[in-house]
């Protein structure tokens, strides 16, 4: 904060009069960090017989004022307090001349400058439609009154006072004191001379008179866990992908191909920082042709084990892997390579650290003040207050940040469910009704609404997906319909049922057909995801290949003839790492996918080799085949050939595109070859061509192949089904 060392005056002038007497009160509260207006005690005031000037410098040996090179020392008045008065008329431009043991600096004044931040940008907090709040609340820094510095600005509306805490104080926040903006209940103090890389949090006197430090919520950079200080942050990054952001609504998600890799960044290459993952993880993906991957939170959270869902740090991207910046090239490289970026958010909770959100000013404020609402029953953890205006602000707020700021291209929104009912996970007596005797969060519902309708009309071309585990009416469905306004909702009906019926032996597949055809019966009610993804792979569920029933060959099998019914299933596909090649074991967020099985070196490498290279082949032509995903919401698109050969263990279905033009996909979940297997199919179709076949040697498979076309005779295909395969035909052969 120096401008510069003044070990010697320019000019000194005689002994100034005495400064009056601060009231004790207000001495009192100023020194115990809690009063709400330091710039009315502090700084520079007129009074009768000239200006008083007034700073608050602990440890200071001497404070002096600094006026056109005059140099005019104040009078100790203890406690860090300085004081004097100048026969002057108008308060001058002016420095202060700082002296602890062995030097003086000359610096800035913060309490001569004038609130940092303007009435519009408070009466939008205060109306809680502050869209760019991060441009308002947290530490910016800025130029103001042509002075260079930070702006700290934060909404503590129960505290008695808030002053900074940083580094350049040794976490003493007592020379520094914030105001309070009126009603808005914000905090506000410009600090000449502070800039990027400084260490601060918040210094809080709550209303009960308890003081304690907090992490900014509005914090854009944080501290490397288990360190816990926010980091004032500007980024320089400039961006590369503008091709990609002007075409990427061009085809609205639900009639486009969208097929996601789910990635744990810090798993995935254990060790890799955000720039190191950009060299990799786009050619990676690119290369399985996926058309997004989806991030697990990627938002600062301070225990690794948590997966990043429990959240401290909402508005700055976890600095484990790197900074703001570093995590925006990533994004930029990803986008270069034509792969979309959707990132998990978790609005639902937030961990009961005493440092972070949790009683934040000394009492409930970012979750309910209801003790039987604000915990969340599963997680040990509290729930936000989402009918709190300036609450549901933060977190719309934080919607549109990492859209905006990170070309984020879409969010899926954990945990709903959770979220919508006001007795999830609560026994009889521990949930309350809402006004109209129901357990719907109506104050949840319209966050959401709010929410999606914001973040869909500031950035065109970004979906947002529900994980939403049950039959809430009209998750998909537009807000002004009366719906939450989600682009997508992941199907956990399909996924639950699927996984059921894989995981039985084949024999007994027959008693539980239905559960691989129910899923049609609501496949239109929302626009859905079909999600395999981490929540299936761990807490002893097994790795995907690890549930299917059989020695290594069937159970290979059996997991690439179930990708390809996935993919063609009606709705867009998610996949968890790991699973693209088979790895047997669980998910470890320590070790990350075994890559170590893809190794030359390995026995078994070609048998997972050859399910990544089903995986890299199901979505090149997927992403070439229009039935597939066209009329993934429109039940013209999807029609059964044959769904009741429950002894057979065989499905098959078409798919057709917007011309009509159809793919037949055959499912045969029993390990027996079943030769002339017969089929009814469109007349309009002359000659049916594999295009893709499980059971293919280069997979894997024992071989069994449709080699040529085969034509229809009396609206009807013979041809014979491989073992524990899918097989795709459409009407011509590429």
């Amino acid at each position: 904060m120096a401008l510069r060392d003044t070990s010697r005056p320019e000019s000194a002038g005689p002994r100034p009069p005495a400064a009056p007497t601060l009231d004790p009160v207000d001495r009192g509260r100023l020194l115990a960090g809690a009063h709400h207006d330091p710039h009315a005690l502090l700084g520079a005031h007129q009074v009768p017989g000239g200006i008083l000037f007034r700073a608050l410098r602990p440890f200071a040996r001497s404070v002096a004022v600094l006026v056109d090179g005059r140099r005019t020392p104040l009078v100790s008045e203890g406690d860090g307090l300085f004081a004097a008065v100048l026969p002057l008329a108008e308060v001058p431009a002016y420095t202060l001349l700082v002296a602890y043991e062995g030097d003086e600096s000359e610096v800035h004044d913060p309490y001569r400058f004038l609130p940092s931040l303007g009435e519009l940008d408070l009466h939008l907090i205060r109306e809680g439609r502050h869209e760019q709040l991060w441009k308002a609340l947290g530490a910016e820094p800025m130029t103001h009154q042509g002075v260079a510095g930070t702006r700290f600005t934060v909404w503590a509306p129960n505290a008695q006072g808030v002053r900074v805490a940083a580094d350049f104080t040794y976490w003493d926040g007592t020379a520094f004191p914030m105001r309070s903006l009126g009603s808005s209940g914000v905090w506000e103090l410009f600090l000449p001379g502070v800039g990027e890389g400084t260490r601060y949090k918040f210094e809080i006197t709550s209303r009960h008179g308890h003081r304690f430090l907090k992490a900014d919520p509005m914090a854009r950079c944080a501290e490397v866990p288990p360190d816990t200080a926010s980091i004032v942050h500007a980024s320089h990054y400039e961006w590369d992908d503008t091709e990609w952001m002007a075409r990427r609504g061009e085809v609205p998600v639900h009639a486009a191909p969208f097929s996601v890799y789910e990635v744990h960044l810090p798993s995935w290459r254990p060790g890799l920082t955000y720039r190191q993952l950009a060299d990799e993880l786009p050619a990676y993906v690119n290369d399985l042709g996926f058309t997004h991957v989806e991030l697990m939170p990627v938002a600062q959270h301070p225990f690794s084990g948590s997966w990043g869902y429990q959240i401290t740090g909402f508005y700055a991207p976890a600095s484990r892997l790197g900074t703001p910046d570093d995590f925006k090239h990533l994004v930029d490289a990803l986008h270069r390579a034509g792969i979309g970026v959707i990132v998990d958010w978790v609005p639902a909770h937030f961990p009961k650290d005493d440092w972070a959100l949790a009683r934040f000013d000394g009492d409930p404020l970012y979750e309910p003040g209801n003790a039987q609402r604000a915990e969340h029953p599963d997680w040990g953890t509290f729930e936000f207050d989402f009918g709190r205006t300036e609450v549901r602000n933060f977190l719309v707020a934080n919607a549109v940040y990492w859209c905006e700021e990170f070309h984020i291209d879409g969010l899926r929104v954990d945990a709903v469910a959770s979220m919508l009912y006001l007795d999830y996970s609560r026994e009889p007596g521990q949930w309350t009704p809402n006004g109209f005797g129901g357990r719907e969060d109506l104050d949840a519902k319209a966050f959401l609404q709010e929410m999606n309708a914001t973040v869909y009309r500031r950035n065109p071309g970004v979906v947002t997906i529900a994980e939403e585990s049950t039959a809430w009416e009209g998750v998909t469905r537009p807000t002004d319909s009366g719906g939450l306004g989600f682009g997508l909702k992941w199907n956990m009906g399909w996924m639950h049922d699927s996984l059921e019926y894989i995981a039985k032996e084949p024999v007994h597949r027959k008693y539980h057909h239905h559960e691989m055809t129910f899923s049609m019966v609501y496949a239109y009610s929302e626009n859905y995801v079909l999600p395999i993804s981490h929540d299936e792979v761990v807490h002893g569920k097994q790795a995907l290949v690890s549930k299917m029933p059989g020695d290594w060959w069937q159970r290979r099998a059996n997991h690439r003839a179930y990708l390809a019914f996935m993919w063609a299933h009606p709705g867009k596909q998610l996949l968890f790492m790991g699973q693209e090649f088979a790895q047997g074991a669980e998910w470890s967020e320590e070790h990350g996918p075994e890559w170590w099985l893809l190794d030359e070196g390995y026995g078994a490498a070609a048998d997972h080799r050859g399910v990544r290279d089903l995986v890299r082949d199901l979505n090149t032509r997927y992403r070439a085949t229009p039935a597939l995903w066209q009329r993934d919401t429109d039940p013209g698109g999807f029609r059964w050939v044959l769904c009741d050969a429950v002894e057979d263990n065989v499905f098959a279905f078409l798919r057709y595109d917007a011309e009509g033009v159809p793919l037949l996909a055959v499912s045969n979940f029993s390990p027996v070859v079943r030769h002339d297997y017969r089929l009814a199919v469109p007349d309009d179709v002359p000659v049916w061509y594999e295009v893709l076949n499980t059971d293919d040697m280069r997979y894997g498979g024992s071989d069994v192949r449709l080699l040529d076309g085969i034509k229809p005779e009396n609206g009807e295909i013979a041809f014979t089904l491989p073992p524990l395969a899918t097989v795709w035909l459409t009407p011509t052969s590429v």
